[in-house]
């Protein structure tokens, strides 16, 4: 009887690495099973990388500074992440558009987790544009990454109510709290679902 493999997990951040911090206590938790094998950015300064060193994964730099072209930067990203051989890519604050190329490459196994209720709003902003529009409601979306920004499938959603007065800041405080939770669960239910 062959042993159920745990399935790998690469994440892409830019940022202060929140998300992250997130997944890797749902899987030192068992709420996730996954092993999070890689974390790749694409900024020198991201708090990501520290979190990723503490916990004794694998942190890459691929800095898009460091490269003449977007082909050549993302040549060097799908090279690191191909290195770690990950089941799922998570984008989980990774701020680039990926070109169709990497789209193809990872076609089907990279998820991205965005702060609104897709198809509204995409891009940046988000909660702003939302208050904005006098929406009752904001959240987040768990979608695969195509090369239309933010606009591959939605797997899943979370709603939050929008406070009247309340701030884009305040908004975004709350939806992050829900959004990670979301992002917990469809990653555990597309892991569950690719063991072999």
């Amino acid at each position: 009887m062959t042993a159920t493999r745990t399935p790998r997990v690469a994440v892409l951040l830019s940022g202060a690495g929140m998300t992250l911090a997130a997944l890797l206590q749902a899987a030192d938790s068992g709420q996730l099973q996954a092993n999070i094998v890689l974390v790749c950015s694409d900024q020198p300064d991201a708090n990501g990388l520290h979190i990723a060193n503490q916990a004794g994964i694998a942190a890459v730099l691929v800095a898009r500074s460091e490269f003449a072209s977007k082909s050549k930067f993302e040549d060097a990203l799908l090279a690191a992440v191909a290195t770690a051989q990950p089941d799922w890519i998570v984008l989980a604050g990774f701020m680039r558009v990926l070109s169709a190329r990497v789209c193809k490459a990872w076609a089907g196994r990279a998820i991205n987790l965005h702060p609104s209720l897709l198809p509204k709003y995409p891009g940046l902003d988000t909660h702003a544009r939302a208050i904005a529009a006098g929406d009752t409601e904001a959240g987040a979306s768990v979608h695969y990454v195509s090369a239309e920004l933010d606009g591959g499938p939605v797997i899943a959603q979370v709603r939050v109510a929008i406070v009247p007065g309340e701030s884009a800041d305040t908004l975004a405080a709350r939806v992050k709290q829900a959004e990670q939770t979301l992002l917990i669960d469809c990653l555990q239910a597309l892991c569950a679902g690719s063991r072999n």
